[in-house]
């Protein structure tokens, strides 16, 4: 098992006067703790498009001003308000080239950066350039011919495609995607389409679920098993996050040992986030007795538990700070069977409500339930 990667998600900003800049202030309140309590264990801070909701200058300047005092890498794409003058060239001018990559490894992860929204005609017309079709291809090429995870970042997911979402989503699937983050959505939500993992998280400006409450994802990929946990600005410190083993929603490779175990000594690892350098959490299994975990070089927290075939409550837990998964435990001889996917990168794959993850399932948003933005 190896360190992984780890990101912070900004949900989409629509950075706009007309509010006030309301989302400006979260922002920096954001960063701040990014600052205070993430520091480096994240690899990066992510912005998923919708940064300048009508994509002045002006927005974006600001947008600037508010991630200069962040002290980890960031990076982002566009969307469709960073598209709404017809094009992107006050996007481009304002952004760093070192910012907005098409492609970048880290840590072993193939990460791809795509813009879904030049292709189009404005507004959420999302298509892929022809460029970023190739792209895409030939990078998934690549990071199977070198032994890498790929990891896809775009503003909306496949199925909000106008044009060969289907064909997208399934290009996911045979290049071995393991996870895809988007935005656009407003609200947070996990899909599971048997392959993949997606995640969106809710926007920092416009929100309209959980009584406005703004904050970020906090996303973590180690050996092919994802875990995503949402933090509202609000939540106390430490952030306890279990990123192995694979919580049984987020299970898409169902023979990988890394996501589902076999019964016997079972490793449970975990990151820790804003803790006091003598913070050891604890791991309890089935609410059985706790036992410390130990710190391994990576910076991971881990512990060994013993766990039979069968599903079974895991937590983590150190200070006022916790997380827990459902541990499916399955033996080698146990294969289940699979069947061809069914509508790939579609929302009729959500995961639903979960609420220590923080999505509460109401899909209060502009493409669903709330109101029209």
């Amino acid at each position: 098992m190896n360190g992984g990667i780890c990101w912070v998600h900004i949900g989409d900003l629509h950075l706009d006067a007309d509010d006030g800049w309301q989302s400006l202030a979260r922002l920096r309140a954001i960063v701040a703790q990014v600052n205070d309590h993430v520091g480096e264990g994240a690899d990066f801070v992510f912005l998923p498009g919708d940064n300048a909701n009508h994509g002045t200058p002006d927005q974006y300047a600001r947008m600037r001003d508010a991630l200069a005092p962040l002290s980890r890498p960031w990076r982002i794409i566009p969307g469709d308000h960073d598209f709404e003058p017809g094009d992107l060239s006050a996007y481009d001018a304002a952004i760093p080239e070192a910012n907005r990559p098409e492609m970048e490894v880290i840590a072993a992860h193939r990460c791809l950066f795509l813009d879904i929204v030049s292709a189009g005609a404005g507004g959420p017309d999302f298509r892929l350039t022809m460029h970023h079709r190739n792209r895409l291809a030939e990078e998934l090429a690549r990071a199977r011919a070198e032994g890498q995870v790929p990891l896809v970042f775009m503003h909306a997911y496949p199925g909000d495609l106008a044009a060969d979402g289907d064909g997208i989503a399934r290009q996911f699937i045979d290049g071995g995607v393991a996870f895809v983050d988007t935005g656009h959505t407003h609200y947070n939500e996990l899909l599971n389409d048997g392959r993949v993992i997606y995640g969106a998280t809710r926007s920092t400006g416009q929100i309209e679920e959980d009584g406005g409450a703004a904050g970020f994802t906090i996303v973590c990929v180690t050996d092919w098993v994802v875990s995503w946990r949402f933090r509202r600005l609000d939540a106390p410190w430490p952030h306890v996050q279990i990123v192995a083993p694979a919580d049984v929603r987020l299970i898409t490779r169902p023979t990988d040992p890394h996501q589902v175990p076999r019964p016997g000594e079972v490793t449970i690892t975990a990151k820790l986030f804003g803790t006091g350098p003598d913070a050891v959490p604890e791991v309890r299994a089935d609410h059985g007795a706790a036992m410390p975990m130990t710190r391994t070089e990576d910076g991971m927290w881990r512990a060994t538990v013993t766990l039979a075939a069968g599903l079974h409550a895991v937590e983590v837990r150190c200070g006022g700070g916790r997380d827990r998964i459902d541990c499916l435990v399955r033996g080698a001889d146990a294969i289940p069977k699979r069947r061809l996917p069914i509508a790939p990168g579609e929302d009729c794959h959500a995961i639903g409500r979960w609420p220590i993850a923080g999505i509460d399932g109401a899909q209060l948003g502009p493409n669903k339930n709330g109101c029209g933005w």
